[in-house]
């Protein structure tokens, strides 16, 4: 039988082969983080990842899909449970008594890190909405959606790092409402297609004559394009907001963050300087990922022309 000590330290290699399987630019193990924060971040991946699957992947029914996140909810409960009452015998027991490797090592990394488990429900919030809600009346109502799904990422990453600040708080959930919408709109196509999902304000549709079937049919006119730029154009201000984070964190962090945020700018400034259709996906040159480097080295030399 395997000790306390192994069993989680398997939990956490579990995480990362769950991690390295996936390509997604959450910064999963990634050779640019500091080695001690691989396995927590990795940990943190295999969570989101999993319960996404479970809004998104298979033939499961909507209310399988549901089950299967409250299920989630509940492991998350036996954690804030076990954090009031944290101690080696206590910790011990656990280890041995979840049979969940992911939840082993998700409860090491909430506790060690001291980070507010408030920010994994609101992810599992995300995650059931992904399955009940399908339209949304107006930017408010994705952004808080975005407060949910995206935001609590880069929070606990801030933890990982120690870098809790409230202005780099306020910086990080620019970013990361920033880097939802640019994925929306890079996806809208597949969204409607593959999920009848529309993240598009629908009252915002209505003031410029665009109906859920014009989209739906992959209309391209003087309408849809009106919509597109007006949504990209308030993503871009409210991404560029967030710029600073980039200046106030330091070493390999601050530099995977900066490559993450110049990453999300240039697929935004593609989204931007494409004319030819709203539905079609940016893709990234060896030539943009090359930039993509060298902007993130040298982020503090470059504003917002880049």
């Amino acid at each position: 039988m395997l000790s306390s000590e192994q069993k989680k330290q398997d939990s956490y290699q579990h995480c990362m082969a769950i991690a390295q399987s996936h390509y997604e630019n959450f910064p999963v193990a990634s050779k640019l983080l500091n080695k001690q924060l691989r396995l927590p971040v990795s940990a943190v991946y295999a969570f989101a990842r999993s319960a996404d699957d479970f809004a998104d992947e298979g033939e499961l029914s909507k209310e399988e899909r549901l089950s299967f996140l409250e299920e989630y909810n509940n492991e998350l409960n036996a954690i804030a449970q076990q954090l009031t009452i944290w101690s080696a015998d206590k910790q011990q027991a656990f280890y041995h008594n979840s049979g969940n490797k992911i939840f082993i090592a998700l409860a090491d990394v909430i506790h060690q890190f001291k980070i507010p488990i408030n920010l994994f429900y609101d992810l599992l919030k995300a995650f059931k909405q992904d399955v009940i809600t399908t339209r949304y009346d107006n930017f408010n109502d994705i952004l808080a959606y975005c407060q949910l799904s995206a935001n609590p990422v880069g929070r606990i990453l801030l933890y990982l790092n120690n870098s809790t600040s409230d202005e780099n708080l306020s910086y990080s959930d620019a970013i990361c409402t920033g880097l939802q919408l640019i994925n929306f709109y890079q996806d809208i196509a597949q969204d409607i297609d593959e999920n009848d999902r529309l993240y598009l304000p629908l009252d915002e549709m209505k003031q410029l004559a665009v109906s859920e079937n014009d989209i739906k049919a992959h209309l391209n006119n003087n309408q849809t394009q009106a919509l597109f730029k007006q949504q990209l154009s308030r993503t871009q201000n409210l991404y560029q907001s967030g710029m600073p984070l980039c200046f106030n964190l330091t070493g390999r962090f601050a530099l995977e963050i900066s490559m993450i945020y110049m990453g999300g700018k240039l697929i935004l400034n593609k989204l931007e300087a494409n004319t030819e259709t709203i539905y079609l996906r940016p893709r990234l040159t060896r030539f943009d990922k090359l930039k993509l480097i060298w902007q993130g080295l040298f982020l503090k030399y470059y504003f917002s022309d880049n």
